[in-house]
């Protein structure tokens, strides 16, 4: 078995810098990169078990952005120098504590910059069905839950604040594609007993 370090985020690590077609043109450390909004790259993966649930995680308070919020089961940004399926088995380690590097990743799309994803082009990948164990990074998760799809249709829908920019956008333009993805085929499956941690999360961080 393969293993990757888990390390700690670096507020002067580089990202590569892109253009609006996700070409890059330069780099930059990633506190300049927030600061400026550049565009930049990053990956979020979604990891689902045989039954249909997603695991969500809970953003710790200390990220940069949206912290306390909801968001797809991994994510991070993509360093300079390294592509896309890279960067995602780098975070699915350093976040979840997961270093197996046969694990199944499968790309499924990849969402424009904008605004509501931070700035960042995000390729999405799929990882399952996989059911853990996991071995969250306190530094970068509060806390993880498995869900239903319904519970994820009804967190955004009675409390959108909640939930991290690009996961919304995810989820409003892509789910069906999501459910197909899983084996679900667009259907909404019924809700599961309890639901995702209550409280607000903020935007920024303060």
């Amino acid at each position: 078995m393969s293993t990757l370090p888990r390390v700690k985020a670096n507020p002067d690590e580089l990202f590569d810098v892109v253009d609006d077609k996700d070409h890059v043109i330069g780099y930059a450390p990633r506190r300049e990169v927030h600061a400026r909004r550049l565009l930049h790259r990053a990956i979020h993966v979604l990891v689902h078990d045989s039954d249909g649930h997603l695991f969500l995680q809970r953003r710790s308070m200390s990220k940069d952005t949206f912290p306390g919020c909801w968001d797809s089961s991994c994510s991070g940004h993509v360093d300079s120098g390294e592509d896309y399926p890279v960067a995602a088995r780098r975070e699915m380690g350093e976040e979840l504590g997961c270093f197996e590097m046969a694990l199944p990743l499968r790309p499924l799309l990849k969402l424009n910059a904008s605004p509501e994803t931070g700035h960042e082009f995000i390729q999405i990948f799929l990882l399952g069905p996989y059911a853990g164990p996991f071995d969250l990074n306190p530094e970068e998760i509060t806390e993880g839950r498995w869900v239903v799809p319904a519970e994820l249709d009804r967190l955004i829908e009675e409390n959108p604040d909640q939930v991290a920019g690009a996961l919304r956008l995810l989820w409003r333009e892509h789910r069906e594609e999501i459910l197909a993805g899983i084996g679900l085929d667009g259907a909404v499956m019924p809700s599961a007993t309890g639901r995702p941690g209550e409280g607000r999360c903020g935007s920024t961080a303060s």
